[in-house]
């Protein structure tokens, strides 16, 4: 059964922790958090018994549980109830972001997620300067997931983006595309503020020192359009950021 609680509730939920976990979720089963989580709700935020706490495991649904025992073991939980989770977007974005460095993708992954991204999907470009194989890129991809997590768990977000395994811009093309494709470019002579968005949208944007002039070209004679955010050049842990919340901004406004 789906609880439906008024509004006023519904900022409960956003006030309490909000933990992740990929079990499955049912009211009034118990379940048991080890690992990362329990090491999280027991060390760092030092719950106890009886206090209530909000999971989610990305099915679109919050979950109010009541904790029922700490221990070395895990942190065991009784849930009490089903809420529905924020609403997402109207319109679908899937974020291209060629690989920055450290913290900046971290960003980027971060702020986009907080702002309603549905997708990432990492991009290898001639002048990304990470080169990540085997093992490490895939432990580099876990970390990207976690930062999602994470930004879900304070955003109140209650679906969780996948950041998808990175690709080069030709097998990007070659993909079957998720709907429209754009691609952020300064001396584009479309404004993003002006472009008509279609309800699924692949955004694409550059590294430091932006795309290449032939990786520009093989782009736009594959079909992306090229739109600009304006005059000024963003660092790309900003321009992602700012096109979605003017795509995201500009969707809602329609009547």
């Amino acid at each position: 059964m789906i609880t439906i609680w008024p509004r006023k509730h519904r900022k409960f939920i956003l006030r309490i922790h909000r933990i992740h976990t990929t079990l499955a979720l049912d009211p009034g089963h118990r379940i048991q958090l080890d690992g990362s989580q329990a090491h999280y709700l027991g060390r760092v935020l030092r719950v106890s018994a009886g206090q209530t706490v909000a999971l989610f495991n990305g099915d679109g649904h919050e979950y109010v549980a009541e904790i029922c025992d700490v221990t070395k073991r895990g942190v065991s939980l009784h849930i009490d109830s089903r809420l529905p989770g924020i609403s997402e977007p109207g319109v679908k974005i899937t974020v291209v972001q060629a690989i920055s460095r450290g913290e900046r993708m971290d960003h980027t992954l971060q702020k986009c997620t907080e702002l309603g991204a549905c997708a990432f999907q990492p991009l290898f470009a001639d002048r990304v300067e990470v080169r990540l194989r085997g093992d490490k890129a895939a432990k580099r991809q876990q970390h990207w997931q976690g930062v999602v997590i994470s930004a879900c768990e304070q955003s109140g977000r209650a679906v969780v983006p996948p950041v998808h395994t990175p690709l080069g811009l030709e097998e990007w093309l070659a993909s079957p595309a998720q709907g429209q494709r754009l691609v952020l470019a300064p001396e584009a002579g479309c404004r993003l503020a002006d472009t008509l968005f279609e309800s699924s949208v692949e955004l694409a944007v550059g590294p430091e020192g932006g795309f290449s002039e032939v990786e520009m070209a093989r782009m736009t004679s594959n079909g992306v359009q090229a739109v600009s955010l304006g005059p000024r050049i963003l660092r790309t842990e900003t321009a992602g950021p700012a096109a979605l919340a003017i795509m995201l901004a500009l969707s809602e406004a329609k009547p």
